[in-house]
């Protein structure tokens, strides 16, 4: 019998914003492989014989190496089951999918993406604030602030875009990307926000400014999203009651 393997995307944390087709996913497998930051309560849906191994990856933590979980799935694969390999977000979007999918095709094992809700889009939405908006913002830019082998990403050429930014894993390095920004000419009065554990009943938010930002980020811990843009004046208070606190 062969197997396959699912790329999961289970979404920003609340597990009502998994796609049906993510639920049907992880139902159907007999084995998921499971990140950090997949919500428990996602879980629920797999079967009870199911089993399910933790490889999660954190910044600055203990990590699973991303070659065992690949020759993992690949072996459990060729074994003849279903596997699911389910991530945070969407697998596409800063998830190492693209990786999993080209060593799966190397392998010759079948492998389909099921997309997600990416933390990107749905963070800065359950504020209120839209990435893109007539007048404001034509377009946004996704980044990673935690870049691969030490490159970082052009920061001051980012600055001058007129687009909304939204950087992923940036908190560590808000020390370099703040003033990067400001020389790139950014003011410091740009309206920017820090979003933590978006989505989920515990979820940290905090309005600022480019300039504030370490400082209202000091403190709050990942995963976060960062935006920084005009489109931050837009957040809606009321949306989420008792979530937003403005920055000192």
């Amino acid at each position: 019998m062969a197997g396959r393997v699912l790329l999961v995307g289970a979404g920003p944390g609340d597990p009502e914003l998994l796609t049906l087709k993510a639920v049907r996913a992880i139902g159907a497998a007999d084995w998921l492989l499971v990140d950090d930051l997949v919500d428990e309560r996602v879980l629920a849906h797999a079967r009870s014989d199911a089993r399910v191994v933790r490889v999660g990856k954190r910044g600055g933590c203990r990590s699973t190496p991303q070659a065992f979980i690949t020759r993992l799935m690949i072996r459990l694969a060729r074994r003849g089951h279903v596997v699911a390999r389910v991530k945070g977000g969407d697998p596409f979007m800063f998830g190492r999918g693209g990786e999993e999918l080209a060593a799966l095709q190397a392998a010759g094992i079948p492998g389909e993406i099921v997309p997600g809700v990416t933390a990107g889009t749905a963070a800065p939405a359950a504020l209120g604030i839209p990435v893109t908006h007539r007048g404001l913002a034509r377009g946004a830019i996704f980044v990673t602030g935690h870049g691969a082998g030490g490159e970082a990403p052009d920061w001051e050429r980012l600055a001058g875009c007129g687009l909304t930014l939204v950087i992923y894993m940036g908190l560590a390095r808000l020390a370099e990307i703040v003033p990067r920004l400001r020389a790139g000419g950014l003011p410091a009065d740009t309206p920017a926000a820090v979003i933590a554990r978006a989505t989920l009943p515990d979820e940290r938010a905090m309005l600022t400014t480019l300039g504030d930002l370490p400082v209202a980020a000091a403190g709050v811990a990942g995963p976060a999203i960062l935006v920084v843009g005009e489109v931050v004046r837009l957040a809606d208070r009321a949306r989420v009651p008792g979530r937003v606190a403005e920055a000192a």
